[in-house]
This record gives structure tokens, sequence and C-alpha cells, in this order.
């Protein structure tokens, strides 16, 4: 077994027990987040185990003929005669904890499982069984969805045939400790349980690309050094077997922090890439090297040089590379598939990258000048999507900084321009997600919004923007729980993002709708230290200190809204901009914000 904890139930040595061997298939769960769950409520969160475990698991594998060899304190280990048998117990188990969970069966946070099944040859005794397959069946678990199931091919070979879902093929894994890669599948979930934390981001392979450094001496060029690794990046977090830090975070801690361990003790990653640029007239030299954000060791170096327009074929190398140095296992059609689409022209490339330096400053004059950037690249390329998705963002941007004198004419342009993005390129995440979020937010078209999130999040899985616009349309619907997590994960994928203010403020929303005032408290006052001027908090922030009645705090909010908004009237805002569909929501906060005192 991998190292775990003591398993509860164990003898001592085996050197005197009678050894089988024999073929099983052997099956693994593990609790997700159990840790956690267990440093915040540790007596609760044993008992709602118990209750899992004597409940569900134990019954379910004597109605499959197996047998639970033992728990290993947040998971089971089990073995059975058939892999249809294992596969059964494992959907059977799964449903059951999905139904406990919908009907609200326990007192603590929701306890969702990951199982892996395989079949391989055991060495049994009396009351335990190991060997090569148990530790295969652990290390498998680890890259299932919460909720879902991991089959080997050993495993998926034998059931196949019987499975009434379609399965998702992982490639070849390596695991740890294990010599030979394992091929495997997935078996997700039709409906994602709630759990604390989104899939399993320890376990996948973590990386944050730092912007070059610019070596061709000119000042002026910094944009561009630090502009390149953008389609690096995306092209990298649209890969599920990455975890990918956003561009955003890895900007301003370059800027900041030059010991790249202490780069990645701060993004939480286990990869750091970084390298240099140099720019002449007609000719660029790119050199990257991958660090081991652990030990500070590099594991490899690449340097390419050639001429200016050969800057899109030095990416697709560059990102090659990473994923062959840190996920081995991706296959080379969906590497292809997750590149970026490139431009036919470098000039609108370059005023492409000129112009996210302008929105990445959310300095308004600064911010200004990137509609310019961004119109040239458009007139110069009207097949290149990149700023014509930005153009839409912009947009939504303008009018969340207060800074458009026209929100319904720019809030209509963006859906517009976000829509001839996703004609140019369907996989383009950032247009998938402004496209959603304008046509929630503006025309409360909440379905087909949640579709178009769904998209986003499945073309690049690592998209911060997709996570925190993806929890306000949740917000809305009435999901809270979901849209805290997705809020959570955009968190998690940009902890030092320009845009802050914008995640705490989705995160607070989603902590009120969900009922939990003090936490949208805490969200909003973050929000708050990152952007004061963010009127959108305010009313958020103002609206929670209100349903805790803590009046006086509530009203100093109030008043900063009004000195930004002087107009503003809970009426209006009400008929106009109230984003909510559940009426008793929207009712609620409407209370909220009269009970701040803000003018009816």
């Amino acid at each position: 077994m991998p190292e775990r904890g003591q398993p509860v139930g164990l003898g001592g040595s085996r050197s005197n027990e009678a050894l089988e061997r024999r073929l099983s298939a052997v099956s693994f769960l593990d609790i997700v987040g159990f840790a956690t769950l267990m440093a915040e409520d540790a007596p609760r969160t044993h008992q709602a185990w118990m209750r899992v475990l004597h409940e569900i698991i134990l019954p379910a594998a004597q109605g499959h003929h197996g047998r639970i060899v033992k728990s290993t304190g947040d998971g089971v280990l089990a073995e059975f005669s058939s892999a249809r048998e294992a596969v059964a117990w494992a959907r059977a188990v799964q449903d059951a904890l999905l139904q406990m969970q919908a009907g609200g069966g326990l007192e603590v946070d929701p306890i969702a499982a990951r199982i892996a099944v395989h079949i391989d040859e055991v060495f049994a005794v009396a009351d335990d069984i190991y060997g090569p397959g148990v530790n295969i069946a652990a290390r498998l678990q680890e890259y299932a969805e919460p909720g879902g199931i991991v089959l080997s091919q050993a495993a998926f070979g034998l059931v196949r045939d019987s499975l009434d879902r379609p399965t998702r093929d992982l490639g070849l894994l390596y695991l740890k400790n294990i010599p030979d890669p394992v091929a495997a599948h997935a078996l997700d979930p039709i409906e994602q349980p709630l759990v604390r934390h989104f899939r399993h981001a320890a376990t996948l392979p973590s990386i944050a690309v730092l912007p070059l450094q610019n070596l061709g001496g000119d000042p002026a060029e910094a944009y561009f050094a630090e502009g390149i690794v953008e389609d690096i990046v995306v092209s990298l977090a649209s890969l599920r077997e990455l975890l990918v830090i956003a561009r955003g975070s890895s900007l301003t801690l370059s800027r900041n922090e030059t010991d790249l361990r202490s780069v990645g003790r701060m993004l939480g990653v286990r990869y750091v890439m970084t390298g240099n640029v140099r720019r002449t007239a007609k000719r660029l030299r790119v050199a990257v090297q991958l660090i081991d954000a652990e030990s500070g060791v590099s594991l490899w170096g690449d340097v390419a040089e050639g001429a200016t327009d050969e800057l899109f074929e030095m990416q697709d190398r560059i990102v090659g590379r990473v994923v062959t140095g840190i996920a081995p296992h991706v296959r080379s059609a969906e590497l292809q598939r997750a590149l970026r689409k490139r431009p036919g022209n470098f000039t609108a490339y370059d005023s492409t990258l000129q112009a996210l330096d302008c929105i990445h400053s959310l300095e308004k004059t600064t911010f200004f000048r990137a509609r310019e950037h961004l119109d040239r690249a458009m007139a110069e390329d009207r097949n290149f999507a990149m700023p014509v998705a930005w153009a839409a963002r912009w947009r939504s941007l303008l009018i969340g900084q207060s800074w458009s004198d026209d929100p319904r004419r720019d809030t209509e342009a963006a859906a517009e321009l976000a829509a001839k993005a996703i004609e140019l390129d369907g996989q383009n995440a950032l247009a998938l997600a402004t496209f959603g979020h304008v046509r929630s937010f503006l025309f409360h078209d909440y379905d087909v919004a949640l579709g178009y999130f769904d998209r986003a999040l499945s073309a690049c899985p690592n998209s911060p923007v997709a996570w925190f616009l993806s929890s306000g349309t949740l917000s809305y619907v009435g999901r809270a729980a979901e849209a805290v997590r997705h809020a959570e994960q955009a968190l998690r994928l940009s902890p030092f993002d320009q845009s802050l203010f914008a995640f705490y403020m989705f995160l607070g929303m989603a902590h009120y709708c969900n009922g939990n005032y003090e936490e949208a408290v805490k969200a909003g006052r973050r929000s708050l230290s990152e952007r004061p001027a963010y009127t959108a908090n305010l009313r958020v922030l103002s609206a929670a200190l209100s349903a805790l009645d803590r009046q006086d705090e509530a009203a100093e909010i109030g008043k900063r809204l009004l000195a930004l908004e002087p107009t503003f009237t809970v009426t209006a805002y009400e008929r106009t901009r109230m984003p909510f569909r559940d009426t008793a929501l929207r009712t609620l906060y409407k209370e909220h914000l009269l009970k701040v005192g803000l003018p009816v």
C-alpha cells in the first residue's frame, strides 16, 4: 500500500501466515478533502464517515459479492471476484453518496469520493491483500474526478460493453512508485457532487509560466517580452492534465520575486518556466528553462532563434517541450487541439500584445489606449480571434470599472464582439466566457449563459476568467454552493491576479446568496482593499453587513456607493441591473439594501 496512515484493523507480521496468489478485481476508494474536513470538525466528520462506511460502502460490497479488506482512515480497499462486480459496486456507492448529498443527509460538508478499479494478481492473507496491483489501484484513484471512477485498461477491457455511458481516455498515466505507465479510462459523474475543492489539483502537474526577460535593451519592448507567453499559457491551460496558473499572477510575482522556489511556494506549483527574449528588427532569440520549484533544479533548457515571423513555431515547440517534460501521457492529438490558432499577420499579433499590456495595467488612461491597439490588430487580420475576444473583454471591464458613458451600448458591443470571436475560434475560452457573462448579466438569459460557460471550461479548464464569471451566473440562478467553488477555483488559478477585486466580489456574492454572510463580508473586504471604487462590490458588501445587523459598517459602505453613484436608487437598480432570477433572493437583497439606508 502507498504511504498512508496505519490501516484500521491490521494485524502484525505476515511471516507465519499462509499466502495465496489469486487474480482479483481490486478497488480503492478515497474521500475528497478528508484532511480539511477533519481539521475543521473532526468529531462530526468521523461520525459522517462512519455512517457512509456502514450504511453505503459495506452493504454495497456485500450486495456485489465483494468484501472490504480494510479501511485506511479516509478510504477503503475492496476486493471483488470480477471487474463487473467491482464497477457495479463503485457506481452504486457514488450514486448513493450523491443521493445522500442531495437529500441533506449529512450535517458536515458533503462527502465525495474517488474510486479506482484494477484487475491484477494479488497476494492474499487472512485479513489483507497486497502487491503491485493494490498499489496501482491506490494511485489510479487520484486521477478520478470527485464522484467519478477510473478504470485501468485491464478492467476497462472486461466491462466496456456493459457501460451505459461514454468514458474518457486518460492515456498512459505515470504513477508514483510504479515503474511502467498504466493506461486508464475515466467514468466521470453525470452530476458533479458538491465538494470543497475542485478536481484533483494536488495530483495534477502544476506550472507557472513567468514572462520572459527583455534582453533587447529597449524598455518600450517590455510588453513584448511579457506578452509572448500568453499563447504558451493559454495552450497549456487548455489541457485537463495540467494545472496552470494564469498569466496575471505570474506577471505580478515575476516583477517582485526572483527566487523561483519562492514563486513556486506562493503560487502552489511544482514547476516554473522562465527565460528571456532578444528582439531585433528582423530576428528573435528565445531561451527558456523549466525549473523544479521544490528543489530549484533546472530540468531542461531550450534556445530557439529565427526570423520574427517564426515566433509561433517557437511557441508551439516550447509548449511541446513542457508537456513532454511534466505530463508525458498527453496524447499528441489533444496537444494539437490545445494549441492556439495562429494569426496570419505578425503586426496584428504585436498590436494585441501591446493592448494586453494596457489592459492589465487597469490604470484608466492606459486602459483606454488598449482600444486603439485592438482596433489596429483587428484591421490588420480580420480572421485573428485573439484581439476580437480581448476587445469584448475590454468592454466588459470598462463597464465593471464604471468607466463607460453608455453601459448598454458597450455591453451589446461586448456581446457582438464575443460572438464574432467564437465564430472565428469556437475554442476561445475568453470569448465564450465573456459572451456567457453578457447574456446572463444584461439579458438575463441564464440557461444560454450557463451553456457557454460549460463550453469555456471545457475548452480551457484553467481559465480563471471562465471560473469567476461563471460563479456570478450560478449565484444569479440560486446555485450558490457551486458559485462559491467556482470563485475559489479562480483564486486558485490566479491568486495574485490584477483583477482580484472582481474575483473576491463574485466570491462574496456567492457566499451572500448561500446565506453565509460572515464569509461574504470577508470576501467583500478583500475586494474593497484591492479596489475601493468598485461599486458592484460595495452593493454586495453593504447588503451582507446589513444582513448581519452591522448597520454602522453597512451605512459607511452605502455612503461610499452613493459618492460614486449619486443617482443610485434601490428601485431603479432592481428594475434595470439586479441580476438575480430567484424571486425570494431578489426580495431579500432589496430589503438588505434598503436597510442600509440607500435611497428608495
